[in-house]
């Protein structure tokens, strides 16, 4: 009766086409080509330690294995996220039992990025004694997330996201060796690539809910509208907090400034579309506006915030339309950053200058002995004087030269702003003043 219940499970399709040699490895051309880096160390018969670093479903656990089989050696596998310690203590004492046979060992660390530097010190050690050659693999930026020392003893490979034409090749031989007895028109194979989005990994899940949807109903032609309505397409490839969030609004930012609407709203709706916290982009335009339009055109500066406004109040995804909207007006704009650099080389001064005394004539005099001090004496209200100006006043303290932080560009409202200020100083040289 035991033998009812005996059935072995079929691999996952992923595991049914992990590449078995590094020439079966599909994308990592950069890497993997004639004369490229990890090319030539396969060839050299010498592994070293390395961090692999890419987004997900790009082979790092493939690579680290293969690595293993490539040069004869043991493989001891660690997920940071689930190790501690207490493990890597464990995974040395049998990396010291493999070296007693003869057997060099290699000690993958998956998501190595979520190791604390405890942790990463404790392989330091080995790492730098020869015991284990490290292989870690990580989705972060390992320049702030794996510590200098391990850091400096491990060769940074960057693996990237899988292209169209490469993914579409993994459907091929996926139909050579699993799914013989699939078709898949252009629009299914189109969507399944975009879903995808670069990530092996999401792109064979995808083709084994296919093929699990195609065997219930007794298809074979896969069809656009199949996929689209047997599968849950999830949005695409987008890290809330690490590196890929930082470019893309970074890639947003700049599209801003070098005003260009298409490419502002290409990154605003990939970050929307990718589920990133839109009250935090919308925070983001409104520093836009102050940093790199400022008083060019004022009304950037309201555009951005009524944007911020409508979509408290709309939320999600009426409100987005504010955002988008918002940031075309702003990529638009006539720009000028004269505002934010004046603050910055104000508050760079302050920070390194000495406490200056406000001038007794700027002083407020609310009480009769601080009039009797002369607090607020001699000061001459702007609005009594001709253009409301009190030419020739000082305003800064004694001793303090202009610093002349404030420049205007010549474009917009502030070619304006320009004007009145070389006005101004001319009534200044005309009393005699500053």
């Amino acid at each position: 009766m035991d033998d009812l219940f005996r059935h072995e499970p079929a691999a996952p399709l992923a595991e049914a086409l992990r590449p078995r040699t590094i020439d079966e490895v599909i994308g990592q051309s950069h890497l993997l080509g004639p004369g490229k880096p990890l090319n030539l160390v396969f060839k050299s018969g010498k592994p070293h330690s390395m961090i692999l670093w890419g987004p997900p479903g790009v082979g790092k656990t493939t690579l680290a294995r293969l690595t293993a089989y490539a040069f004869d050696c043991e493989f001891i596998a660690l997920s940071a996220v689930l190790s501690g310690v207490k493990d890597i203590r464990a995974s040395v004492e049998q990396a010291e039992q493999y070296l007693a046979r003869g057997k060099h060992t290699i000690l993958f660390i998956d998501e190595i990025h979520r190791f604390n530097k405890s942790q990463q010190d404790a392989l330091l050690p080995f790492v730098e004694s020869g015991l284990v050659t490290l292989i870690g693999a990580t989705t972060e930026n390992p320049s702030f997330e794996v510590n200098s020392a391990l850091l400096s003893r491990s060769q940074v490979y960057v693996l990237k996201a899988l292209t169209d034409d490469e993914l579409r090749l993994l459907l091929k031989r996926a139909q050579e060796r699993v799914l013989q007895h699939l078709k898949f028109d252009e629009v299914a194979i189109s969507t399944l690539v975009g879903y995808a989005d670069g990530d092996a990994r999401r792109f064979l899940n995808l083709l084994e809910q296919t093929k699990t949807s195609a065997e219930t109903t007794g298809i074979t032609l896969i069809s656009g509208e199949f996929v689209d309505n047997a599968l849950t397409l999830n949005s695409r490839r987008f890290d809330k907090g690490g590196d890929n969030f930082y470019d893309q609004i970074s890639a947003l930012h700049k599209s801003v400034r070098g005003s260009h609407p298409d490419a502002a709203l290409y990154w605003l709706c990939r970050m929307l579309d990718g589920g990133a916290d839109a009250k935090y982009l919308s925070r983001r335009i409104v520093r836009m506006a102050w940093e790199d339009i400022g008083l060019a055109d004022p009304r950037a500066l309201q555009v951005a915030n009524d944007a911020a406004t409508t979509y408290e109040r709309l939320c999600s995804p009426e409100g987005e339309l504010a955002l988008g909207q918002a940031v075309v007006y702003l990529a638009i704009a006539a720009k000028s950053n004269a505002g934010y650099n004046a603050f910055n080389a104000a508050m760079a001064f302050v920070r390194k200058d000495k406490s200056r005394e406000v001038p007794v004539h700027l002083r407020n005099a609310p009480t009769r002995l601080m009039k009797e001090l002369g607090y607020g004496h001699e000061y001459r209200y702007a609005h009594d004087e001709p253009h409301a100006y009190a030419a020739g006043e000082t305003y800064l303290p004694e001793g303090m030269p202009e610093p002349g932080w404030y420049q205007p560009v010549p474009r917009g409202v502030e070619a304006k702003i320009a004007e009145k200020l070389a006005f101004l100083r001319q009534l200044d040289e005309d009393a005699g003043g500053v």
